[in-house]
């Protein structure tokens, strides 16, 4: 073992050691990067696919449903509709029996409106006037009443789903 200054060539071999040590480890890191960045971008496009799938499903779920909305609907109707047709056929019907026929289809169609979530709306005279769900058509005297409340309905209204489809026309009490 020699002990002293190493010689230029011994300082230049060195320096070439680590510039090539330093090479080879800024290569690996490079090569690992890359390949982490192959990664990722896999993983991106495949996320990318996913949510285009998600949103053709969904897209193709609201057009099903759109399309489709009113099927539970109609296939309540269906046996009014039956009715109907059943008590037209009849040529020689009384006036007695054609009432009972159109009372008991107009059961059936309330029946049915109530199992879709049509509920009527017909206020009890006394009742406060709601101008969310009831029109009023007059104001008249009712000096028996409270002031804004309903005297009489002239038209039933319907709500579906706590959403009014028509309100009930109503004549409203004067105020005092």
């Amino acid at each position: 073992m020699l002990q002293g200054e190493p010689s230029p060539e011994e300082l230049e071999a060195a320096q070439a050691a680590n510039e090539a040590e330093a090479l080879a480890t800024a290569q690996g890191e490079l090569a690992a990067l890359q390949a982490r960045n192959a990664e990722l971008s896999d993983q991106y496009l495949r996320a990318q696919a996913d949510v285009q799938n998600a949103r053709r499903r969904a897209d193709d779920e609201i057009t099903k449903a759109r399309k489709f909305a009113v099927e539970a609907f109609a296939e309540s109707l269906l046996p009014v509709t039956d009715s109907l047709e059943a008590g037209l056929a009849i040529k020689d019907a009384t006036p007695e029996q054609i009432r009972e026929g159109a009372e008991a289809t107009l059961r059936q169609l309330k029946s049915a409106l109530e199992r879709n979530k049509v509920i009527e709306v017909a206020p009890a005279p006394g009742a406060r006037f709601d101008p969310h769900q009831h029109q009023a058509i007059s104001v008249v005297p009712a000096p028996e009443q409270e002031p804004n409340t309903v005297v009489s309905v002239l038209q039933k209204g319907y709500t579906i789903n706590d959403r009014v489809l028509r309100p009930a026309l109503v004549t409203v009490s004067a105020p005092k």
